[in-house]
């Protein structure tokens, strides 16, 4: 995960993740931005598969923007 190189929604590295993975990595999401005041009540792994992507239900995006996201917030967070 970079933040400088964002994950494309049709890379093949994260056709493979889980419902479970991906509600870590929502868990993770969360954690790592409630101190910006970021705030994802609602995200939840989608059960809507979009061209072999699984969508996480946060306004039916592509997990590569959760994993994007977080890229982001630990990128701010080393540089601050």
């Amino acid at each position: 995960m970079n933040a400088l190189h964002p994950i494309h929604p049709a890379d093949p590295a994260i056709h493979h993740l889980t419902s479970r993975e991906l509600a870590d990595l929502i868990v993770e999401l969360r954690t790592e931005s409630r101190e910006f005041g970021l705030l994802w009540p609602s995200a939840k792994p989608g059960e809507t598969i979009l061209n072999g992507r699984v969508l996480v239900s946060l306004g039916s995006v592509p997990a590569s923007t959760v994993i994007n996201l977080l890229a982001l917030l630990r990128e701010f967070k080393r540089h601050r």
